[in-house]
């Protein structure tokens, strides 16, 4: 590498950018597709569901975002495992977290691309290779001109949930022409608040429990914020609290207004709730508005991840855990390399997803379903391990609320999900997967690890 080639990430996010990147990708076709799911499990409970979800998903947040204040790092909570517990533990959290999302970009722009060929009457791979080139493009752009890109591109879909969640309101309290007021009907008929007990807010929590993922890029985005000690901070506070009140808000409206044993999994925008909401109020061109909200989710969240991709991938290279070669930046300071190899894999993805080959397919889609699990747990306990000392190197611009205890009690919270999961057929087979994958990474890791330190023992 030349001594005149940058060497680092440039900066230039700003708090909107990093607070709007978070929801963009939190925010995604499982939302708009996925809540009737939940709903018909645990019946209007699935608030239960979602608020325990969110509790933990908040707990995990601020313990990053403490980390993350404190010593930003484009590898984020893999940087932090490597901090607390050695290379092993930081290889295998950030290449785990690599595969995930290249897995859901794959899925989501293989979901984007269906309706988009529907709309222009054309094979799903054209739109699918389009919107690939045109992302690549912006992500290799300077990352200020990303991030006000992105800016744009979540604040839609947060307009239209806002419209939904207005409009919703005025058909719940009877404000519409041709409505009348809902009361509680669908809280205390039907079985009431928790038809299917206990058993159904557990399933409901098994389904809308990783509905939070994504959340985390706002930590990966700090360090190219023009002050990622400030930045990170807001922006974590912001994006928790705009994702509880969007998520449950939602969820509120459409359990008032819905009967919970009329829903199921959507698959089509048509069977959204969202749309059967919105349908209440006779808006016209309501499933084709869903439609294009859909599509810009997926497109949204696609984006995001390759900006997450290769910033992990960048990291990872730079501490000596990838190729040298995708730690090297262009001189607007993008790792061009890595968002490059993401862009590729997603490709593959893509590919995957189209051939739908029997068994790894499905196996590799399993594994992602539970790797936010080791994500949450290793960052809970990485966290735990280096507050004493973060807080030696100097004061905490963000400080986890009533540390040591609440940081244990997110722990418990996920070894409750991961026996619940164990419980449950289809789930087990994500938590098994997850765990070959990473025992895998983890052998990887500490082979590379030896490898590294026989090359450069004093690194």
């Amino acid at each position: 590498m030349s001594a005149l080639e940058p060497t680092s990430l440039s900066t230039g996010l700003k708090v909107r950018h990093l607070t709007m990147m978070g929801l963009g990708s939190a925010i995604g076709a499982g939302l708009f597709l996925g809540t009737g799911a939940g709903i018909v499990a645990a019946g209007p409970a699935v608030l239960l569901s979602y608020a325990l979800a969110g509790l933990l998903v908040v707990l995990v947040m601020r313990m990053l975002g403490e980390m993350a204040a404190a010593s930003p790092s484009s590898g984020s909570f893999s940087t932090y495992a490597e901090m607390a517990f050695g290379r092993t533990a930081g290889f295998a959290i950030g290449w785990l977290y690599w595969f995930t999302l290249i897995m859901v970009m794959g899925a989501e722009m293989t979901g984007a691309a269906a309706f988009m060929g529907r709309w222009f009457g054309v094979d799903p791979w054209i739109p699918a290779l389009i919107a690939m080139v045109f992302f690549a493009a912006v992500n290799l752009a300077r990352v200020a001109n990303f991030g006000e890109f992105e800016f744009w591109f979540a604040a839609v879909k947060i307009a239209v949930i806002v419209g939904f969640l207005v409009i919703g309101g005025l058909l719940v309290f009877g404000l519409l022409p041709s409505s009348d007021p809902v009361g509680w009907t669908n809280f205390t008929g039907l079985g009431g608040f928790a038809p299917n007990g206990v058993s159904g807010i557990a399933a409901g929590l098994l389904v809308v429990a990783f509905a939070f993922g994504g959340i985390e890029i706002v930590t990966i985005a700090a360090a190219e914020s023009d002050d990622p000690a400030l930045s990170v901070g807001r922006a974590v506070r912001s994006v928790v609290w705009r994702i509880s009140v969007f998520y449950l808000g939602s969820i509120l409206v459409i359990t008032l207004l819905l009967p919970w044993n009329s829903l199921g999994p959507a698959e089509s925008a048509a069977q959204s709730p969202f749309a059967l909401v919105l349908e209440q109020a006779n808006l016209p061109g309501v499933v084709g508005f869903m439609e294009a909200v859909i599509v810009l989710a997926l497109l949204s969240a696609f984006n995001a991840q390759i900006y997450a991709t290769s910033r992990m991938m960048f990291s990872l290279a730079d501490r000596g855990d990838g190729p040298r070669v995708l730690a090297r930046v262009t001189s607007s300071g993008v790792p061009r390399a890595a968002l490059l190899v993401s862009v590729f894999f997603g490709f593959v993805a893509v590919a995957l997803n189209y051939l739908d080959l029997d068994g790894l397919l499905t196996f590799l889609l399993n594994a992602v379903g539970a790797s936010l699990l080791a994500i949450w747990a290793m960052t809970a306990a990485a966290q735990l391990k280096l507050r004493r000392r973060l807080e030696a190197a100097g004061p905490l611009p963000v400080r986890m609320w009533g540390f040591p205890y609440l940081s244990w009690f997110a722990l418990v919270l996920l070894a409750g999900l991961t026996v619940l999961m164990l419980t449950d057929p289809g789930a087990r087979q994500q938590v098994l997967a997850m765990a070959i994958v990473v025992a895998g990474l983890a052998v990887v890791g500490a082979v590379t690890a030896r490898r590294s330190e026989r090359v450069q023992p004093a690194r």
